[in-house]
């Protein structure tokens, strides 16, 4: 009975999928000058199209404001690894130094954290940069799905040459007006999918 459930609401999923899929077109516009695609990712977002994607073969000054891109977050992640590093290089050395294996280094006691803490900064900031830069790293790679046999996603081979590609998804009522919108600003070659 579960089965039989299963199949059809996997039947039901699909059918909507296909029909949105249908519904909606991938319209391509390349430019060859930046500040005309600047001019062009405006001039869409003031006529409410949403972008899909920008694929640029440079990175472009302002474009990210002009589309409305918000600020990264990756900062926040950076410094919340770097603070796990800390943390966990304090843990290592408080265990190593004063409960595993107490060492009296300097005339310093052993059983006090607040006295051994200035000689251990140097351990403490590089587990910080250890932690911080790998986990960026991992990060960036999960987030921007760079990862091994993942293929390219990039719709058009020129963009990591010399042109700029916005990417639209629109339905057949926006179709016309992006069209124009894009022509208008200066799109070089104009391509639906």
């Amino acid at each position: 009975m579960s089965l039989l459930l299963l199949l059809s609401m996997k039947r039901i999923v699909t059918t909507i999928l296909k029909t949105k899929m249908k519904m909606s077109k991938a319209v391509h516009g390349l430019y060859n000058d930046d500040h005309q695609l600047i001019a062009g990712v405006k001039a869409l977002r003031e006529a409410g199209i949403s972008i899909k994607e920008i694929y640029n073969p440079y990175p472009v000054h302002g474009l990210d404001a002009a589309a409305g891109i918000p600020r990264t977050r990756l900062a926040i992640c950076s410094f919340i690894y770097g603070m796990t590093g800390v943390s966990l290089g304090l843990l290592m050395m408080t265990y190593m130094m004063i409960w595993d294996w107490p060492m009296d280094i300097g005339g310093k006691p052993s059983f006090s954290l607040i006295e051994n803490i200035t000689a251990w900064v140097p351990i403490l900031f590089e587990s910080g940069v250890f932690c911080a830069a790998h986990g960026i790293a991992i990060t960036f790679l999960l987030r921007s799905w760079v990862l091994p046999g993942v293929s390219s996603k990039n719709p058009d081979l020129r963009t990591t040459d010399d042109l700029h590609l916005v990417e639209l998804s629109l339905d057949g009522e926006e179709l016309d007006n992006a069209k124009a919108i894009l022509k208008s600003s200066g799109a070089v070659e104009i391509n639906e999918c």
